[in-house]
């Protein structure tokens, strides 16, 4: 058996562990992609039906395992439709040469107008008492809160998130989702926090940022329309009194490679 080991190992070459390396990060970039999607839970179903065909086989089941390989069938044709969001995704990173980086990681042109154009818009709506809600995905992907809004996909600047928070308008209810530096969804719906120690001046805006901050790993940014306030949650922490020069420090590693985590900026005021 040792002398077997050995014999196969002596067989690998440099050529043999760069395959496997290159098909080990390519299996991790797929999951990265589909991790927090409705897609993970299809292919976890996919999965249940693949062992549930080789155990029919393996018991002698004939007729489940003829209906279980049919539906495989099916199944493997509906798999382009399925993940077509995925699959579009992926032929875009490819084709922009970042596959193998971070998402959400722009270019300095590109971080520094983000920045600038947010800051603006929250200026502008804190000055004027316009409420707003503004969730920043970072690694963990917010589809299921984008599914409940209307999409978007529109460049970030000052004048069009400042339009879409202006009260009467269609959108100005909700969530705007930004990814990257594109507002993918706005009046999107956010789970509200259960916490129980929070201040109950803070209304229903700052309890949804505290709630997708608690069961994701987003930056949200909240303006309170009462008293024109700024808040920015993260880690099921809120930092309120914010001020616009100061808000560029909450966001800007977000954007950068050196990204660390923003825990250090948020100091919890639970008096405040």
């Amino acid at each position: 058996m040792l002398l077997q080991v050995r014999g196969i190992i002596s067989t690998i070459g440099w050529r043999d562990i760069f395959d496997i390396l290159l098909v080990a990060v390519l299996l991790y970039k797929l999951y990265m992609m589909i991790k927090d999607t409705r897609a993970l839970t299809l292919l976890k179903g996919l999965v249940v039906l693949l062992v549930a065909t080789l155990v029919s086989k393996w018991l002698g089941l004939n007729v489940i395992n003829w209906l279980l390989q049919k539906s495989m069938t099916v199944v493997l044709v509906a798999l382009p439709i399925v993940f077509q969001p995925e699959l579009r995704k992926a032929l875009e990173q490819l084709g922009r040469g970042r596959l193998f980086g971070r998402s959400g990681i722009l270019n300095e042109e590109e971080a520094q107008n983000l920045l600038d154009e947010t800051i603006k818009a929250v200026t502008v709506l804190a000055k004027n008492k316009i409420g707003a809600l503004l969730v920043f995905e970072r690694e963990m992907r917010l589809n299921d809160y984008v599914d409940t809004g209307i999409k978007v996909d529109g460049i970030v600047s000052s004048e069009f998130l400042t339009n879409i928070f202006i009260p009467n308008s269609p959108l100005h209810d909700g969530a705007v989702i930004v990814r990257g530096n594109r507002v993918t969804a706005a009046g999107c719906i956010l789970p509200l926090t259960d916490d129980p120690t929070l201040g109950k001046e803070l209304g229903t805006r700052h309890r949804a940022a505290l709630g997708i901050s608690e069961q994701t790993d987003a930056i949200i940014v909240v303006v309170s329309e009462e008293t024109g306030i700024i808040s920015v949650a993260e880690g099921g922490r809120l930092s309120r009194y914010v001020e616009p020069a100061k808000l560029k420090d909450f966001l800007r590693p977000l954007y950068s490679a050196k990204g660390s985590p923003l825990s250090d900026f948020f100091n919890w005021r639970s008096s405040s």
